[in-house]
């Protein structure tokens, strides 16, 4: 009798037929047999981290986050003085968990800097949402912002940069755009924002990480956190988004796209974000265990729904190799 060995690779078989059906039926209709490798239930590339994760969240999350629920709780409404301005420093009493830790993001789609053009066209409009997003985060985070030299964004100081990395990390998963720039954060503003909208979500998320980060993470752990990232970078740096607009390569994204499905047996999104690509994980669970994970490992990552959206930087990644080889690593398909 012939004895037949388990594959090093697990693999995923699909009626060929059903490959002229349309691809989202596939996901519905399509029995998927998988053949699990010899790998124990924890491969070393995910406990590293799951240990790792650890490293980042505040006291009040480490040895367990069961109890975090990925379901918003709602949002605080607007407090106001005599004058008629937002009293952003006395709207919020606590937060929701992190998205780090697990908790709902902010923002359920990714909120974006405004475009140039209408910057440009609306330029006294534009002034005002800045100067009231950088009134605001110095009453609700006590740090000081200002405009930054790119039109779209606003540069808020930090107090080192170990903090500017790990707000930047924890922002970027509560869906509101960040970049970082040299010890300091970078966030959206644009001309359509609304006071009770795109103004206060972008308060609210300095806010709200800022708290974590000074309230709840003490001195020896932020060291231990600015040692994790050196760690990080030594062996990879940081896969971000590209932030070059207009440098978008059709070519490059379907190359990448490709290399995530072949890799993950994931559907990518149709989602048109310039600067992240998106991948079905098929479930919340799952999608929120896989962006943790890979977060913990040097690449930026965020979710929407069940799906993770992963940096798209054809300079620093051009054929998704890395991010490919990372995602099929750490995807939490059990989740």
């Amino acid at each position: 009798m012939t004895n037949l060995q388990p594959e090093s690779k697990s693999k995923i078989y699909l009626d060929d037929a059903l490959w002229q059906w349309p691809r989202q039926d596939i996901l519905h209709a399509t029995t998927i047999m998988i053949e699990s490798s010899t790998q124990p239930a924890t491969s070393a590339a995910i406990q590293q981290a799951e240990e790792r994760l650890q490293t980042l969240l505040p006291g009040i999350y480490r040895g367990g986050t069961d109890e975090v629920s990925p379901v918003s709780m709602g949002s605080a409404p607007l407090a106001f003085d005599i004058d008629g301005n937002v009293e952003w420093d006395r709207m919020w009493g606590s937060f929701c968990d992190l998205a780090m830790a697990g908790g709902p993001p902010h923002k359920g789609k990714l909120l974006e800097p405004g475009t140039q053009e209408s910057i440009m066209a609306e330029p006294v409009k534009y002034a005002k949402v800045c100067d009231e997003i950088v009134r605001g985060i110095a009453l609700a985070a006590r740090l000081q912002a200002g405009p930054f030299s790119t039109q779209g964004w606003l540069r808020v100081a930090c107090k080192s940069h170990t903090m500017a990395e790990w707000l930047l990390r924890a922002i970027t998963m509560e869906n509101i755009s960040v970049r970082l720039e040299d010890g300091a954060i970078l966030l959206p503003a644009g001309p359509a924002f609304r006071m009770e909208k795109e103004i206060k979500n972008v308060i609210t998320v300095a806010a709200k990480t800022t708290h974590y980060w000074s309230g709840h993470l003490i001195r020896l752990q932020q060291l231990g956190i600015a040692n994790l990232f050196n760690q990080l970078e030594s062996e990879a740096p940081l896969l971000q988004p590209a932030w070059c607009p207009g440098s978008e390569n059709a070519d490059v994204r379907e190359r990448i796209q490709r290399a995530l499905e072949d890799a993950t047996g994931l559907w990518t999104t149709d989602h048109s974000y310039a600067d992240w690509i998106g991948l079905d994980c098929c479930s919340v669970p799952s999608a929120v265990t896989t962006m943790r994970r890979l977060v913990a490992s040097n690449i930026l990552c965020r979710r929407e729904e069940t799906a993770i959206f992963l940096p798209l930087n054809p300079a620093a990644d051009a054929n998704g190799e890395r991010l490919a080889c990372l995602v099929a690593e750490l995807l939490a398909r059990d989740a």
